[in-house]
């Protein structure tokens, strides 16, 4: 049965769907009346421990639109459970009402109306509020993880090599963390960045090749509460396939489950009594890890950025998935007896930047790292009428505005823009900034190139794609969406064996089948090839959106799916 307070914020959120009754530039108002920083942090405390869990923050500092999927598919075991439910199904799955501020903040349903009347999600200075105000009431039984990617995703970060993050971050004063996207800074600055962090990095499963030896900590020992907790860190486990391999050469990487038992049984023989995996894996492999690795009792899982209000119970362990880009911290309270979780409560906290108040040390230290570019960041470059989001298996409207920069501003027939989950939206009506662009282009490997490649190779491409998204064991699923296609078409069945899901490709222009043997024009980026030549990514889309000045873009129907 919906409650008075949610009835409220139905009736206010269709008031901005409609206009009606004079409401729609008042809703937003009432909205914070309504919802207050005290309701966001109500939480009724048990146990002897908490856990306080961030991750895929991806550089943003600052509150932000970020629109979660409509599409999430999942395959094998993973098909129709939660994090492969969206939308209604999402709604209808954890009982929030259609229109509220958990709607808002989990799913892409009305997504512009409810926007208009919650605002803005995020902002590290909130974070920095409700974990003050966890350690407040829970003094010394709190212990706080940074999940990872938590370097990269912004033009500060790329210009200051992580250094912005890494300096905001410290005020938060992390337990430990664990990585991915740090990775693409290189071997010596992650090395010189982890020197000099104060707090562990932890990565089992991440081996010295030169050496051959283990390339960071594999865990840590924190007592808290009376009790010894093993936090271990297992970072991406595929970072020199989805990432450059040149950029850390002597690394190797896997999820290497035979080495997580073994730092769970030597956890447990030093005295832990709470085993929690801090985990950068993607939630479906260690949904599959936490069903064959015996002892762990928490894994807070990251990089594929889902965000559940719920904890998944896989046996024993307990996943909890705190979604990305800032928008939400998750407190994990646990009773702990006798070696074993004997309780739990959870509740993952939106960070609604119109009601929690920001902390003040925090946002003087944001202001600080930004403002030798604040002035770049807030450049203006053209105006949009269409939503802009990234998320999606298949497309985002924001990939779309890239692969139609890629096709003109480089006279390509075809462009190909990679399935990163990272980015903010950009809502209708607004200036697309140079911040904005950057936000979905950040990488130290910009560059775009344009070449030849037959038919034949493109849907090779495309079909080891396909593969990374939808093989049916998650230990060969590397994240990410589908690579993002410009001036091109396809079909695709999910459920096909790997090197059949991809047909009927045709160029969109002509209408023409692409011909194995022709080679087309192509423009992408995000290269893991060394030495990639070509412009900068938010060069050519800046470019791009100087030309036109205001975007409006179509919907995608480019992508025929079956096998759902």
């Amino acid at each position: 049965m919906i409650s008075r307070r949610e009835f409220v914020q139905v009736a206010l959120a269709a008031a901005a769907l409609t206009g009606g009754s004079g409401l729609a530039g008042t809703s937003r108002a009432f909205a914070q009346q309504k919802l207050t920083e005290k309701e966001l942090l109500a939480f009724e405390p048990v146990g002897n421990v908490t856990l306080v869990h961030v991750t895929d923050i991806h550089g943003q500092l600052m509150p932000l639109y970020f629109r979660e999927p409509s599409t999430n598919l999942g395959v094998g075991d993973a098909k129709g459970q939660p994090p492969h439910v969206t939308g209604k199904d999402f709604l209808t799955k954890f009982g929030i009402a259609p229109g509220s501020s958990s709607a808002y903040a989990l799913t892409s349903e009305d997504f512009e109306a409810l926007a208009k009347t919650y605002g803005r999600i995020g902002g590290l200075d909130r974070a920095a509020t409700v974990i003050k105000a966890i350690r407040a009431e829970r003094g010394d039984k709190v212990v706080l993880l940074d999940g990872g990617d938590t370097w990269q995703g912004s033009w500060t970060s790329l210009k200051t090599r992580g250094q912005d993050m890494i300096d905001c971050m410290a005020l938060l004063k992390p337990d430990a963390m664990t990585g991915h996207w740090e990775f693409t800074y290189g071997t010596e600055r992650v090395k010189q960045a982890v020197d000099a962090l104060g707090f562990p990095f932890l990565g089992l499963n991440i081996r010295d090749t030169e050496w051959n030896e283990p390339a960071f900590e594999a865990s840590t020992m924190i007592e808290r509460g009376g009790l010894k907790i093993a936090v271990l860190g297992q970072a991406f486990p595929y970072t020199p396939v989805a990432n450059p391999r040149w950029m850390i050469p002597n690394w190797s990487f896997g999820v290497r489950e035979e080495d997580v038992q073994s730092q769970v049984d030597k956890a447990r023989k030093a005295g832990a009594g709470l085993v929690v995996l801090l985990s950068h894996n993607g939630f479906d492999v260690d949904r599959k890890l936490a069903s064959r690795v015996k002892g762990l009792d928490v894994i807070l899982t990251g990089h594929t950025h889902d965000a559940l209000p719920e904890a998944v119970k896989i046996g024993k362990t307990l996943l909890i998935a705190s979604g990305s880009s800032g928008k939400f911290v998750s407190r994990l309270d646990l009773d702990v007896k006798d070696g074993e979780v004997k309780g739990y409560r959870y509740k993952l906290i939106p960070l609604f930047s119109d009601v929690i108040t920001p902390d003040a040390a925090m946002a003087a230290k944001i202001a600080e790292v930004r403002k030798p570019f604040a002035a770049e960041l807030a450049r203006p470059l053209g105006r949009t009428e269409t939503l802009l989001y990234r998320r999606g298996n298949f497309n985002g409207t924001f990939d779309d505005l890239i692969c139609q920069a890629l096709l003109q501003e480089r006279d390509a027939e075809i462009a190909l823009s990679p399935g990163f989950r990272w980015g903010t939206s950009v809502m209708p009506g607004q200036d697309i900034t140079f911040e904005d662009v950057t936000n979905a282009t950040a990488i130290t490997y910009p560059a775009v190139y344009r070449m030849g490649m037959t038919g034949t190779r493109l849907k090779e491409i495309i079909e080891d794609v396909a593969d990374n998204l939808f093989n049916v064991d998650p230990y060969y699923q590397q994240g990410g969406d589908m690579v993002r296609i410009g001036g091109m078409s396809y079909a695709i069945d999910v459920n096909k064996p790997q090197g059949q899901r991809i047909s009927d490709m045709r160029l969109i222009k002509t209408g023409a089948a692409i011909d194995p043997a022709r080679e087309y024009q192509v423009a992408g980026w995000a290269s893991v090839n060394e030495g990639t030549q070509g412009p900068p990514i938010w060069e050519v889309v800046s470019s791009y959106l100087q030309r036109q000045k205001t975007v409006r873009l179509e919907p995608n129907r480019a992508v025929k799916v079956s096998g759902v």
